[in-house]
C-alpha cells in the first residue's frame, strides 16, 4: 500500500504549473510567473463474487488536468496580470452554469 501511495505521489507531482508553462521565465528584466489552475483524482475498488465460479477482481485508476489562466508580468517595478481568455473561460463555465442554476431555482422559489 504505501508504493501505491509514492507512485500516485509522484504522478501527481507533475500536474499543475510546470505542466502548463514551465519554469519562471526572466526576458530583458521582465519576470513571467505561469499561473495555472490543476487538479486530479484517483479511485481504486476490488470485490468477489459469490457466484459458483467465485470471481474476484480489483481495478483502479486517476487523470489529471491543468488549465492555463495566465501569466503575472512584472517589470519597471510593477506587476499586472496577463490573462489567457481560452483558458479562464473553460475555468469560468461550469461556475456560470452552477451560478445560474442556483439563482433559477431562488427565483422559482421565491415567487411561489
Amino acid at each position: 500500500m504505501a508504493e501505491l501511495v509514492l507512485d500516485l505521489a509522484e504522478t501527481v507531482s507533475g500536474v499543475g504549473v510546470k505542466t502548463s508553462y514551465g519554469e519562471t521565465v526572466d526576458i530583458d528584466g521582465t519576470k513571467l510567473v505561469p499561473v495555472a489552475l490543476g487538479y486530479y483524482g484517483f479511485g481504486a475498488g476490488s470485490g468477489s463474487g459469490g457466484s459458483t465460479t467465485d470471481l474476484q477482481g480489483s481495478g483502479g485508476g486517476g487523470a489529471g488536468l491543468s488549465v492555463p489562466l495566465g501569466a503575472y508580468v512584472g517589470e519597471a517595478g510593477r506587476v499586472r496580470f496577463e490573462p489567457n481568455v481560452i483558458g479562464l473561460v473553460l475555468v469560468a463555465t461550469p461556475f456560470i452554469f452552477v451560478v445560474g442554476h442556483a439563482l433559477k431555482s431562488v427565483i422559482r422559489a421565491l415567487k411561489r
